[in-house]
Parts: structure tokens; sequence; C-alpha cells
């Protein structure tokens, strides 16, 4: 960014003033103590004889000679320092300004994103809005689709702004670090996403045991529906979606895991990037490719650790772990 590219020139002519005027300063210090001491010469209280001259002259070209020969060298040394000085104040100011960098490049791609899922489903409330206006012979009952089909578009607005302000928003660490129990947290995410299971014939299995874990009870609800809803989201119907879990030491891992098609290696490698959608069979489904990436942010909350397996054709499963306080 050609901006930041002036801040990093900026901050390293700081760096390389800082530097020099440390450098010349001791250069200046060093050339008047040298030349004190140059002065003290030992001299004899009474004048040299006149033979003595030749040697008196031969001291003050020395003494001369090691004045101009300081100054060169002091000079040099100078120099080297503001050219070194400038390169290593550069590449400092850079790795400085680099992690601001890319905060205000990712904060970019963020606003960019957002302003086109945004636009698009305000364009479709739009047009529908300008047809139905447009058609004379409007009925009633058209009127009413119409609006209802807006409020379904405004919900679903609702529901894209509320995740990005949830990415947004900066938590208080020390609300993710109560006694939660588990079940009663699968308990809520499963209620809330039990209607749309049964809409496809999806059974959902839950094997979590009875265990108290380390976090904040209502995120662990929107984490783990999150893992439900998209499990069933990408499942044909009749199919099974597991809750299982995996205890090591002191913690344990919990894997959400389904019966749909699956990912490809490149969707796994890009399945947490805010907004992005899979391939075109997974982007039937609606959403705005926010979900992953809430979940991954309230992992980390939680100091948690998320990954995923899948295989084409053969569903995906996601494992989350999670600080065990009390089995």
């Amino acid at each position: 960014m050609k901006h930041l590219k002036k801040d990093v020139v900026r901050l390293a002519a700081t760096y390389l003033t800082i530097i020099m005027v440390m450098s010349v300063g001791f250069s200046i210090v060093f050339y008047t103590t040298s030349l004190h001491e140059f002065d003290r010469r030992p001299r004899s209280a009474a004048p040299l004889p006149e033979r003595d001259g030749d040697i008196e002259a031969f001291f003050d070209e020395r003494t001369a000679s090691a004045r101009q020969s300081l100054s060169a060298q002091l000079l040099s040394i100078n120099v080297i320092t503001f050219i070194i000085g400038g390169l290593l104040s550069y590449l400092l100011a850079e790795r400085s300004l680099r992690p601001i960098e890319d905060n205000m490049e990712a904060q970019l791609r963020f606003v960019s994103d957002a302003s086109h899922e945004l636009r698009t489903p305000l364009t479709a409330l739009a047009t529908a809005n300008e047809v139905a206006l447009r058609n004379p012979k409007l009925t009633l009952k058209e009127a009413k689709k119409v609006i209802a089909e807006n409020i379904e578009d405004v919900v679903r607005l609702q529901h894209l702004t509320n995740s990005m302000l949830g990415l947004l928003k900066e938590e208080d660490a020390d609300q993710y670090r109560h006694h939660v129990e588990l079940v009663r947290a699968v308990d809520d995410a499963v209620t809330t996403v039990v209607n749309q299971a049964l809409e496809k014939g999806i059974a959902i299995i839950n094997e979590i045991p009875q265990v108290i874990v380390r976090g904040n009870h209502q995120a662990l609800v929107q984490l783990l529906t999150i893992f439900l809803d998209n499990a069933i989201k990408y499942s044909p119907n009749a199919s099974t979606v597991w809750l299982t879990s995996t205890q090591r030491g002191r913690n344990l891992t919990i894997t959400v895991r389904d019966e749909g098609m699956g990912m490809s290696a490149e969707t796994q490698r890009h399945l947490f990037t805010r907004f992005y959608r899979a391939d075109e069979s997974r982007s039937q489904t609606t959403g705005y490719g926010l979900g992953l990436s809430i979940a991954k942010k309230l992992v980390q909350a939680h100091g948690g650790k998320l990954s995923v397996t899948s295989e084409v054709g053969k569903g995906s499963a996601f494992h989350v772990t999670l600080a065990l306080l009390k089995a």
C-alpha cells in the first residue's frame, strides 16, 4: 500500500536520525577529548633551546597530522554508519509496520467482501419491489407474497450483519473461563437445529458424555450450532449426523460428523476464510460463508484447536479440542 510505504520511509528516517545524532554526538565528544589529549603533550616550563626548535616543529606537525587523520576516520565512520544505519532502519521500519499493513489489508478485504455480499440481497430486494410497483395488475395475494419475501431477505441481511459484527468484536477473555456442562450446551445446540434436521429426515446421534469444560455456555452453543447447521445443510435426506468425543489427558475433542458430499483438499484449505464459498454443488445452499469463520474465532477465544477431515463423497468431520475441567 502506497501510503504505508511512505510511512515506512518516514519511520526509517526517524530511526536513522536517532542513529546519526548519537553517532555524530559520540564523534564530537571523541574528537574533542582526543584534541585535549594532544594538547597535553609534555612541555618544559622553560622555553626549548634553539636547537630544539626542529623537535617542536616536528611535534606540531605530528599533532596536526593526527588531527587530520582522526577527522577523516570519524567522517568515514559516520558515512558508513549512515549507509548501514539507513539500510537497517528501513528494514526495521518495514518489519515494524508489516503487521499494521497486513491488518489494514485484511480490513479492506473484509469491507470489500462484505460490501459485495450486502449488495446482492439488497439489489434483489430493490428489484423485487420495483417489479411489484410497476405491475398495475398486482393483486393483494401477490403483494403479500412480495412483502413476505422482503421480510425473509431482511432477516437474512440481519443475520449477515450480526455475523460480521461478531467477527469484528473483541471479546473479554475472562468470559471464556467458566465451568460449562458440555451436555447442556450440546442439547441447546441440537434443539436449535432439530426442526431443520426433521425437514430432511436427518437423525442426530448425540454421544457426548457428562463432562465439564472451560468456556462460555452461549458461545459453545453457537459454535456447536454452526457445525450442526453446516452438517445438516450439506447432508442428503434421511442421513445421520453424529456428535462424539475423545478424551486425551486434560483435553476433550468434540467431533461433529456427517454423511454429506465431503470436500476437496482445495476447499478445506480455504474453509475458514471469511465469505469463502466452496464449489457450485455446495454453493447451491443458502449462506454467506461466514459461519465457519465465526466458529474459528470462537474456538480461538476458548483457547482450543479446530480441524477438519473430509473426503469427497464420504462426508466431513469437524473436530474441536477444549480444556477439560472435570470428567
